[in-house]
């Protein structure tokens, strides 16, 4: 029973990856197309004209300006072309994560949420969810969870995408450990990363990535971990 749910679980995980590039290319040629937004809020609510249930740039303890920034994606090819934003808590946490939203690993006890999607000019998407908790207790708590679950995918079998070894990185504002992430070749396509900055915990991970790819993931994990701390 235990296999067979596992069995499910993975290839939950593996249909999210490869709906990924879809859902990113079917973005990019719909209405998303000319956002030359300086921040996720100023995407959102231009999304927000034909997705009105999607926006809300700021809330108590956590908003927006709190997660990556247009401006963030400084690396060769990350060219933004938009970005939906929400602040319910129930974006899919990462790809390794089913179907789980940050809603569901703080079973609702945050006292705010944030997630942003941003697709590029070229394929690949990048996400992030964060969430607020009310004590750092609880807030080093959901951080192990988010560990957890990104280190439920560093073993799979030969010819599966896989996440790769754990990197440390730590700032003024607060710690990450960023991780590559593997397609079935074994290239280095994308990566995720779990933050954590006093009360504020995240996950961002972007996808679809080429080799080469591991210098974007750091470098966005430090972008994202000053926004979460700022």
């Amino acid at each position: 029973m235990n296999q067979n749910k596992t069995v499910q679980q993975k290839s939950v995980r593996r249909n999210r990856v490869a709906a990924a590039a879809c859902f990113a290319a079917a973005l990019i040629t719909a209405t998303v197309v000319g956002t030359q937004s300086a921040t996720a809020a100023g995407a959102a609510h231009r999304t927000a004209a034909a997705h009105p249930a999607a926006v809300a740039a700021v809330a108590p303890g956590l908003g927006s300006a709190d997660l990556v920034q247009s401006e963030d994606f400084s690396r060769p090819g990350l060219n933004p072309v938009g970005a939906t934003v929400a602040l319910n808590g129930r974006q899919a946490l990462s790809a390794c994560s089913g179907e789980e939203t940050m809603r569901d690993l703080t079973k609702g006890k945050a006292t705010g949420y944030a997630s942003v999607t941003w697709t590029f000019t070229t394929d690949g998407l990048l996400t992030e969810s964060a969430a607020s908790a009310p004590t750092k207790a609880a807030a080093a708590t959901w951080e192990k969870q988010l560990v957890g679950l990104v280190q439920d995918c560093q073993n799979e079998p030969a010819g599966h995408w896989y996440y790769g070894a754990a990197h440390t990185l730590t700032t003024a504002g607060g710690t990450a450990r960023w991780y590559p992430a593997h397609n079935g070749d074994g290239a280095v396509s994308g990566g995720v990363a779990v933050l954590r900055s006093g009360t504020r915990v995240a996950v961002v991970e972007l996808s679809g990535r080429p080799a080469g790819a591991p210098a974007s993931v750091e470098g966005i994990a430090a972008a994202a971990l000053n926004r979460l701390s700022s």
